[in-house]
């Protein structure tokens, strides 16, 4: 018999967020680590249980990068471990594996109305296909399609989709940024170090000269009006995330809405302006008034993929494999 406590781990390039939970209860004892703190996976997992008052019988892992057999390789980050090793080693029934951006499109469904803020217009949508994508140390894009049986989360690559500048100073920096990189994903701007090499670009197009500057830093000073290089960075950079976003609602035919997740956009306040963020979405030729009745959310809850790896668990252990679990998931027991 499976021991139903159970363990969620969201696992970023930057954090690590727990939390565990009994059955019918509330999530307990959320924490949030600095990855760059351990040396494993087993490592960091094994010092939150050290305070934890129950052995977790089953856990749920979201890690940013494709999720592709036993051995988990992760994009932005050090960390490699087999998942059969990971279930052994924690002496557990059960360990589901899911990228991080599945297990945060699984957590849309169950966002509280506080737990989300319209970006422009409260449109109401039509029941259709959703779109997630988000900033973060990558960009993370997924996707839920309605299904008889609940929602089906998609596993995705999007962030590393070809980047399309939409205007000439765009087309200037792309062009800046092909001399460093052969392939210029949107992940390589809208990231944590995307928004720093944008800077850097803004910089060399206006022949300044970048200072040391943190993506928080770029931020701060964009805010304070005191770098018009940094201001010029967030801009370019709500932009791109706008056209990216638009470009995942024309994909999808996402009628539904995109979401907007990440650790970075959040934290932009009144960067992101929604009306020039709208027109830049919408901004895509002849589907422009397609995407003018498509919504688009802002996620604010901090742990909506703890919350989603809770609802895989909750299917999984309710239905098995008659569940509409994700196509990506990693499943290994005892």
């Amino acid at each position: 018999m499976i021991r139903t406590a159970r363990l969620l781990v969201d696992i970023g390039g930057t954090s690590i967020r727990f939390a565990w939970r009994e059955t019918g209860g509330e999530l307990n004892d959320v924490r949030i680590y600095r990855t760059a703190d351990f040396p494993s996976m087993e490592t960091a997992i094994r010092t939150y249980l050290r305070n934890c008052p129950v052995m977790p019988g089953v856990a749920a892992l979201a890690t940013a990068n494709p999720v592709q057999g036993d051995t988990v390789r992760m994009t932005n980050l050090a960390f490699s471990f087999s998942a059969q090793e990971i279930r052994r080693a924690l002496d557990l029934d059960a360990l589901l594996i899911v990228n991080d951006f599945t297990a945060l499109a699984l957590g849309v469904p169950h966002l509280a109305h506080d737990d989300r803020q319209p970006i422009g217009p409260e449109l109401a949508g039509v029941p259709g296909p959703i779109g997630i994508i988000g900033p973060g140390t990558g960009l993370g894009v997924s996707a839920l399609i309605p299904t008889q049986t609940g929602w089906q989360a998609l596993s995705s690559e999007g962030g590393h989709a070809t980047c399309a500048p939409a205007d000439a100073f765009e087309a200037e920096l792309l062009r800046a940024a092909w001399q460093r990189h052969t392939h210029v994903s949107f992940e390589r701007l809208l990231s944590g170090p995307g928004l720093r090499l944008l800077y850097e670009l803004v910089c060399a197009a206006h022949g300044t000269l970048p200072q040391p500057a943190t993506p928080a830093e770029i931020t701060q000073q964009a805010q304070d009006g005191t770098c018009l290089a940094c201001q010029q960075a967030v801009t370019t950079f709500c932009n791109l995330l706008a056209t990216a976003a638009g470009n995942l609602a024309l994909t999808l035919g996402a009628r539904g809405g995109i979401y907007i997740g990440g650790g970075i956009v959040p934290r932009l306040g009144t960067l992101l302006d929604p009306v020039a963020f709208r027109s830049r979405f919408e901004a895509h030729g002849r589907l422009g008034e397609y995407l003018a009745r498509v919504p688009t959310t802002l996620i604010t809850a901090p742990y909506a993929a703890l919350t989603g790896l809770d609802a895989l668990l909750t299917a999984w252990l309710t239905h098995g494999r008659q569940a509409p679990l994700p196509f990506d998931l990693v499943l290994v027991q005892r």
